[in-house]
């Protein structure tokens, strides 16, 4: 009988080979082992910037117990697949999504929690709750995730905004003590429920109007539970405190905290600050070499997705919410100040040819420009976005960012893939296919093996997820099969909603959730929960 080998209290156990005995003339037979899956003869990036090789993969109940030669271990399962000529790597870990829309218990498709768009992309796991929005109830946003059923495991951030707004509603004003405690309880209650860190989305209101105090003091609720900040910053063009003020005031958060820093979906955005991509790496790595963490995530893409409102309305005028906005272009005083406000940003963004409008309740709007608007209404550009926004605004792709300032942030050895995954925009549907088609295959910008690795390993070790991201013996079985030679998008800024093709398998806790290039309609996603600093939640 073979040893059997067992994981501390996970219970999983498989057959340990044999060795050769020393002095022997002839090898020792090696026992049986069995496992539940086995991916045969496969090209296998692990998820570390090692070389790829060819190896095979064995899997039981929810995690890999073996990467190497199969046949050689004596390995055998009631499932095996020849994956010859294809890809095998770790499940792709998504550090900045907003599928919490579709894992609500009140969202309307049930099959939205499968989360095909990214299932189909490879990706096993993604992150929620980013740009401050996430709900501090963690514990009850993982639970519901798993009641509906997810297709890749869920984990989450606890957000600034959605403290701030329970607390001060969107009052342009600094809390005072006891309210500053009570969002202080609250980032602690989201932390000790699960949280990975605290997420702020400082362009947005009501975050904007907050200030740089006051956020470290919530973040220091994070930092001192073992929680990193991701930050959606202040500024990433020339808004307010300009690209290079808001990468300085992550990191004096990071100084002020020592916190790990994320800053979320890297980008020179405007034409103010194209080019400067190479001052925030420098502001980086000297940040870096002080002793901070800082990493950052990137979609590949040079359009951006915001709103109308996000884009060219000042901040000030949205204080109150959105009927009171809609009363400010309407007065006499405010109004005209609106408008000059809304002419620079749209200048900033790059003119109104640039800016597409992609998610709206007006069928007729989809796929055309503001200049397009301004045309058909004869109305001057800044004129037809107050129509779209008194008629309940609309979602934009803003082409905003050169392929030079792209490029050079994807090099850099701290800046992982994201997809931004939000309606309106083919990134949800392609970021990950389209960073492997363009940027690898086609413009060989990086290699295969940075790609998987800033797709997998890298996101894990930033982030904090134990025992995933990699191909090793003893981690979970999140696993991504794809044809190099045909796996690429199909969404289009036209189109959004279209299916990446080239994803063969794709294993989620050691369950199919993609087989033979179909999805399966499971749902083995895991709500993944962050232990907090012991000691700190009692």
């Amino acid at each position: 009988m073979p040893r059997l080998r067992k994981f501390g209290s996970l219970g999983v156990k498989y057959a340990f080979p044999a060795i050769l005995l020393a002095g022997c003339t002839s090898p020792v037979e090696v026992p049986l082992q069995e496992a539940d899956i086995l991916l045969l003869n496969g090209t296998v990036y692990d998820g570390t910037l090692g070389d790829a090789r060819i190896a095979d993969v064995a899997i039981v109940d929810d995690r890999i117990v073996f990467v190497g030669d199969a046949k050689e271990a004596n390995y055998s399962a009631p499932v095996s697949l020849d994956v010859t000529g294809k890809y095998v790597a770790p499940g792709f870990i998504d550090p900045h999504t907003h599928y919490d829309r579709d894992i609500t218990p009140w969202a309307n498709d049930p099959d939205k929690s499968l989360i095909l768009p990214a299932i189909m992309q490879g990706v096993t796991t993604v992150f929620v709750g980013v740009d401050g929005s996430g709900h501090p109830a963690i514990g009850e946003t993982l639970s519901n995730a798993e009641k509906k059923g997810v297709g890749p495991n869920v984990a989450a951030y606890v957000g600034f905004g959605a403290v701030r707004s329970m607390v001060l509603g969107y009052s342009d004003r600094a809390p005072d003590a006891d309210e500053l405690g009570t969002m202080k309880g609250l980032v602690s209650q989201g932390m000790c429920e699960g949280a990975f860190g605290l997420s702020t989305g400082l362009f947005y209101s009501p975050q904007s109007y907050s200030t740089t105090e006051e956020v470290i003091a919530l973040t220091k609720e994070a930092a001192a539970r073992g929680g990193l900040y991701d930050s959606h910053i202040r500024d990433e063009s020339s808004y307010t405190v300009g690209l290079l003020g808001a990468i300085q005031e992550v990191i004096d958060i990071g100084d002020a905290t020592g916190i790990p820093l994320h800053i979320a979906h890297l980008k020179a955005l405007g034409v103010d600050v194209h080019g400067q991509s190479t001052d925030v790496i420098d502001l980086v790595e000297v940040a870096q070499s002080e002793g901070l963490t800082v990493t950052a995530d990137q979609y590949p893409w040079v359009a951006s997705g915001t709103s109308v409102s996000a884009s060219l309305l000042p901040r000030w005028a949205q204080v109150g919410g959105e009927e009171a906005m809609i009363a400010r272009l309407r007065d006499a005083e405010d109004g005209p100040k609106i408008r000059a406000a809304m002419t620079e940003n749209m200048r900033r963004r790059g003119g109104p040819d640039s800016l597409l409008l992609s998610n709206s309740t007006k069928d007729e709007w989809i796929g055309k420009t503001l200049q397009d608007l301004s045309e058909d209404w004869n109305v001057d550009p800044v004129e037809a976005a107050i129509r779209v926004l008194e008629q309940g605004g609309a979602g934009l792709a803003s082409f905003n960012q050169s392929e030079e300032d792209v490029k050079r942030f994807m090099q850099q050895p701290w800046v992982m893939t994201s997809s931004d995954a939000s309606g309106g925009h083919p990134r949800k549907y392609a970021s990950y296919a389209t960073k492997y088609a363009k940027y690898v295959k086609k413009e060989k910008t990086i290699t295969t093996t940075e790609f998987v690795h800033s797709s997998s390993g890298l996101v894990a070790d930033s982030l904090g997820l134990v025992d995933r991201g990699y191909l090793k013996d003893g981690y979970y079985a999140d696993i991504v099969v794809f044809d190099p030679e045909n796996y690429a998008p199909r969404a289009t800024f036209l189109e959004p909603e279209i299916l990446s093709v080239g994803v063969v398998d794709v294993l989620v806790n050691g369950e199919f959730a993609v087989r033979d290039g179909e999805p399966v309609n499971s749902a083995p996603g895991r709500g993944l929960k962050h232990m907090p600093t012991e000691g700190t939640c009692e």
